[in-house]
């Protein structure tokens, strides 16, 4: 698992108290302090971690304390879906083809999220596409699209919903949200784009569709259809992307018209309507410093004491679609309308309760046991990788194309710039085989290492592409190489995924750890909509002539750049 951010990068975002007494600087809390908790006038203590605080001045403590910055996580979680449990946010995302699907984030403050698991351990959805079997079958831009997750408390039973490729419907269930998740029913309808709604005596609404928006009532154990009803015709456009709530009696589906605006339905006759329509959000100007699209598709949650939230997401390629969090207000005939700054998305809000700052999403992963923040390229063989001293790849498929190779494993890429290096131990590699490391996408590129018999090479590939159909149009070409002795090796990727920014990717590597050399040339990422998921730090091992080889990541380190 990632380790913990320096002190230094998190002073302006821990646990704080007030006090008096003890010298400045000196130690004052954490649960594993037993000294004086004390410090004197004019200063804080400021708590690191349960046995490492610091008695702060007053003056080195800033306003990011009180405010949060959007996006408030800068990685790409598009078509998201919060809620919160008690005294517990959590956030659903799409993953299109990559395995697990559907994340599973956790907040105690709307403003800073963990990933704790996925809703869909494997995307098991009757084609063996999503398992990258060769011969061009893929599923790239299948699989999980938006779709819902709910707790209901009557079951204690969190239920995940989402439909697939336009056709079936799958229902998944667990006992706890971090699992086991099971697939416990498959429903011959599309729910496209839908929202839950667990109703005050546990009864399940769910709102979906494009243009003609339904409502349709589930069984009593949420997973078979009891009724079905058009409740509203779009006489705006294209509505889709549905969400689901009941505020004061009355019922509320939130529905956008890609890409710019959020409308919402509004029934106060039950969930099946009649529903009046008001916009919530139309054209509004993204967060200053965050150059992408309009905020839209996106949920509303309440903190507490009815005090509500709007999180939407911003296109912002080539990182993909990435959450923003305003404040909402209601009017007295209950409709919601978003706090702006002057007609833009705010940059900064207060939050929405106390901070409660989580480790940070940079740091050092050894693989101790691969964490919810990695996902699959497709389906991976299970037989062909393992945890030992690292994460041990087996070759898994023989094969020249990046695109068609299993058990590649991405993370997101943390925005607006940041880069990911991997310790490579390549003492198991075998003829034929290339390990490295990819900005993984529609267009990309990789860094790595080629054995051809008992000689091993450094190699950069450039321009690797897809088709309009999401197939293998080019495997790249090798633009540079250079000699490699010895046994382990770093590789780095550095990406500036900042909408406007220069939308380049650089590769570069060293054999001690410490002196990078760049190698190969730049790539210029794509910033197409089309492939809707951003680029993604991609670590692979495949075989070109059999399989047998094996390399071992002894770890993995995202820093920002």
């Amino acid at each position: 698992m990632l380790s913990l951010t320096p002190f230094s990068l998190l002073l302006g975002a821990l646990a704080i108290r007030s006090a008096s007494a003890v010298a400045v600087w000196g130690q004052c809390g954490g649960s594993a302090y037993s000294g004086s908790a004390a410090c004197e006038q004019n200063s804080t203590c400021v708590v690191l971690n349960e046995g490492y605080s610091q008695c702060q001045p007053a003056s080195a403590l800033t306003s990011r304390q009180d405010t949060f910055t959007n996006p408030v996580l800068w990685e790409d979680l598009a078509d998201l879906d919060v809620f919160r449990v008690d005294d517990t946010f959590y956030y659903s995302a799409s993953t299109m083809h990559y395995s697990p699907g559907a994340p599973i984030l956790q907040s105690k403050d709307l403003a800073n999220w963990e990933f704790i698991g996925h809703s869909v351990p494997s995307l098991d959805f009757g084609s063996n596409n999503y398992n990258l079997p060769g011969g061009g079958a893929q599923a790239y831009v299948k699989g999980i699209w938006a779709s819902t997750l709910r707790f209901r408390s009557t079951t204690n039973t969190w239920y995940w919903i989402g439909c697939i490729e336009f056709s079936k419907t799958y229902i998944y269930t667990a006992s706890s949200v971090t699992g086991p998740w099971q697939q416990a029913s498959v429903l011959n309808t599309c729910y496209y784009d839908v929202g839950l709604l667990i109703d005050d005596d546990g009864t399940m609404f769910v709102a979906y569709g494009n243009t003609e928006i339904h409502v349709a009532q589930l069984s009593d154990d949420g997973l078979s259809e009891v009724q079905n009803q058009l409740v509203y015709t779009s006489t705006v456009g294209t509505l889709e992307g549905s969400r689901f709530y009941k505020r004061d009696g009355a019922y509320y589906i939130l529905t956008t018209k890609p890409a710019s605006d959020e409308w919402v339905l509004k029934s106060t006759n039950g969930p099946f309507g009649p529903y009046e329509i008001q916009a919530l959000v139309q054209s509004v100007r993204p967060p200053s410093g965050l150059n992408g699209g309009n905020p839209h598709q996106g949920g509303l949650v309440e903190a507490g004491n009815d005090a509500w939230y709007y999180m939407a997401f911003v296109d912002a390629y080539p990182g993909g679609r990435v959450p923003v969090l305003a404040p909402v207000t209601w009017s007295s005939d209950g409709w919601p309308s978003v706090q702006l700054d002057n007609g833009a998305w705010g940059a900064s809000y207060s939050y929405p309760l106390s901070p409660q700052p989580l480790k940070s999403p940079t740091g050092i992963d050894e693989f101790s046991e691969l964490g919810p923040e990695w996902e699959w390229n497709h389906n991976p063989d299970n037989s062909r990788w393992s945890i030992n001293s690292g994460l041990v790849l087996q070759t898994a498929t023989v094969t020249n194309d990046l695109y068609a190779a299993r058990n590649t494993l991405t993370h997101r890429i943390l925005g607006p710039k940041s880069s990911g290096t991997i310790v490579l131990d390549i003492s198991n590699m075998a003829d034929g085989d290339r390990a490295g490391l990819s900005m993984l996408r529609d267009v990309s590129a990789s860094i790595g290492v080629k054995q051809t018999g008992s000689t091993r090479e450094l190699f950069m590939i450039n321009g690797m592409t897809m088709n309009s159909n999401w197939g293998t149009s080019s495997t790249g070409s090798e633009v540079a190489t250079a000699t490699l002795s010895g046994n382990q090796v770093w590789l780095r990727a550095t990406a500036d995924i900042a909408p406007g920014g220069s939308n380049s990717a650089t590769f570069s590597y060293s054999t001690d750890g410490s002196t990078f050399t760049n190698l190969g040339d730049t790539l210029k990422m794509n910033t197409d909509w089309q492939f809707f998921m951003g680029y993604r730090f991609g670590i692979f091992n495949f075989a070109t002539t059999a399989l047998g080889g094996s390399v071992t990541v002894k770890s993995f380190e995202m820093q920002e750049a």
